[in-house]
């Protein structure tokens, strides 16, 4: 598999922005679409930035001239009146005039641990990629099952090559921070706020104090979940763009090991200078995400863990980096 010229949907989001500069420095020819932000293309070369909505008929086969290899990151979240249509009607358009025009050697679907309900359910094992489809409730995990349905079976119909990538929940600059500390901005969930019952939690907001969170379960052990550093997201990308062994294929894109809530307060109470504040949440189940088929058939190594996460995140907050703005707190 040759790839020479890419389409990179979604070019202007949190993955999009770190992965474009990846693939043009690789050498690619890049086609990047942006639809509400703009692109950041200055400097790079090889890069044609084009606007356009997924939702208009007419821009699939447009934007797919010349172009090898797809790489879907385009999505909105958690928005009832524009999922189906942007996410799930802007897939299958994609995804149609892909397999209309001829010419695609590999087509990547960015999926999300979201379609295996992570926190929500309970999950005795390692989330792996055999884990049925069972989002939580939401129009995101929605959306992202729909979509690898379209996936599932343009790959089955049309014996369509599909690479599937299901991305962990994400992190970037000070994102973790915003996560675990208490004060604003919030990222993610807990909402620590929401689960602030006693007059020892309560106070942290009524007088605008920061402080670290730690989710404990009813009896206080410590919750356990696992994300994934923006960097070891683009390294899957990369390995993935032009590998026959992908086609076909799903791979789970996470952190290389999960984290206990108590560390990784303890950690960034250190860094920070912040005092722990417990925050029982009855709503939350441990999980893990089993890395073992993106390693032996990718190559996949994430090299991010939960410390290497934080410490790139204190660094930004130290160097004076502006947060990028987040219409979806997660």
């Amino acid at each position: 598999m040759k790839v020479r010229n890419i389409l990179l949907t979604g070019a202007s989001g949190k993955i999009g922005i770190a992965a474009l500069p990846k693939l043009a420095r690789a050498g690619y020819s890049v086609r990047a679409l942006e639809f509400e932000e703009p692109v950041e293309a200055k400097g790079l070369k090889g890069v044609e930035v084009v606007h356009g909505d997924l939702r208009d008929p007419a821009l699939a086969p447009e934007i797919l001239r010349d172009v090898d290899t797809v790489i879907h990151l385009a999505n909105v979240k958690e928005n009832r009146e524009l999922f189906m249509r942007t996410n799930v009607e802007g897939t299958f358009r994609l995804l149609d005039a892909c397999r209309e025009c001829g010419h695609i050697q590999q087509y990547i679907q960015a999926g999300s641990d979201a379609r295996a309900g992570i926190y929500y359910y309970p999950q005795p094992i390692p989330i792996d990629e055999t884990h049925r489809h069972s989002g939580y409730p939401g129009y995101y995990p929605l959306s992202k099952i729909l979509e690898e349905t379209l996936c599932e079976q343009f790959a089955i119909q049309y014996d369509f090559p599909i690479t599937v990538l299901r991305f962990s929940w994400v992190h970037d600059e000070d994102d973790i921070l915003a996560h675990v500390t208490l004060k604003e901005p919030n990222f993610g969930v807990p909402i620590w706020k929401d689960w602030a019952v006693k007059p020892e939690q309560k106070k942290f907001f009524e007088n605008d104090l920061d402080g670290v969170a730690k989710l404990v379960h009813p009896g206080g052990k410590p919750g356990i979940r696992q994300i994934v550093g923006i960097k070891d997201v683009v390294e899957s990308i990369m390995l993935s763009v032009g590998n026959p062994a992908a086609v076909g294929e799903a791979f789970n894109v996470s952190g290389p090991s999960p984290f206990s809530y108590d560390v990784l307060a303890d950690y960034v109470s250190k860094k920070l200078d912040l005092p722990v504040v417990d925050f029982e949440v009855g709503e939350y189940h441990d999980f893990s995400i089993s890395m073992t088929k993106s390693a032996s058939v990718l190559g996949l190594h994430p090299q991010y863990d939960i410390f290497r996460i934080v410490d790139d995140a204190v660094a930004f907050r130290k160097a004076g980096g502006k947060r990028t703005s987040c219409k979806y707190i997660g």
